[in-house]
């Protein structure tokens, strides 16, 4: 991503809060067969120690052969809110369109789990995503089926190594545009414009 000092994103704790809200994650492998790209669900994982960003996920078979699972470093990509930025919403005399973003690269050598470790993980992202929802349902209540159907998985748990997350969001405008972008950009994309009041309101505290 372009290295603009004012969107960097560095806070570990401001990237799992992206990756909490939006957990469709692209995975991008430099396999040997050329770059390969799938999309799947990712969560926090909660259990290491430390001050470090891991992440739990899956993909199907064959993907973990197509990308090489564990033999390189792969990349994560995590995209939050985005939208076009109308410079009509700008003063007279600004002409200039953007896309503001929430944004990040999670980049790490997937560790590839054992067939317990796996079950596990599946449960562990089945219940997450059920946990909210009426009648939610668990991969327990037909242990039997749902570990033959976990044969065609294969999860993984990544420890990030490095990340370069970027929250564009018109920080290099007067704070009255901003105000008035929010207020445009909020009538339809809601979540965009409450990440811009974060930043917005962030940046008038300091």
């Amino acid at each position: 991503m372009r290295h603009t000092p004012h969107y960097l994103m560095t806070d570990p704790d401001e990237v799992r809060r992206l990756i909490r809200n939006h957990p469709w994650a692209t995975i991008v492998s430099p396999a040997s067969t050329g770059l390969v790209a799938s999309h799947y669900p990712v969560i926090l994982d909660e259990s290491p120690d430390g001050p470090g960003i891991s992440i739990l996920s899956h993909v199907g078979r064959p993907d973990d052969r197509l990308h090489e699972l564990g033999r390189h470093e792969v990349l994560f990509i995590v995209q939050g809110p985005h939208d076009y930025i109308s410079p009509s919403w700008y003063a007279p005399g600004d002409l200039v369109p953007t896309w503001n973003h929430v944004t990040a690269h999670l980049y790490g050598t997937p560790e590839i789990l054992d067939e317990e470790e796996n079950y596990a993980a599946l449960s562990l992202l089945t219940d997450h995503f059920e946990r909210d929802r009426p009648g939610g349902r668990s991969l327990a209540e037909d242990e039997a089926a749902t570990r033959r159907e976990a044969r065609g998985a294969v999860s993984f748990r990544l420890r990030v190594d490095r990340f370069d997350a970027r929250a564009k969001l018109s920080q290099n405008k007067a704070p009255e545009v901003v105000d008035h972008v929010i207020e445009r950009v909020g009538e339809d994309n809601p979540g965009l414009a409450e990440e811009m009041r974060r930043v917005r309101d962030c940046s008038r505290e300091e």
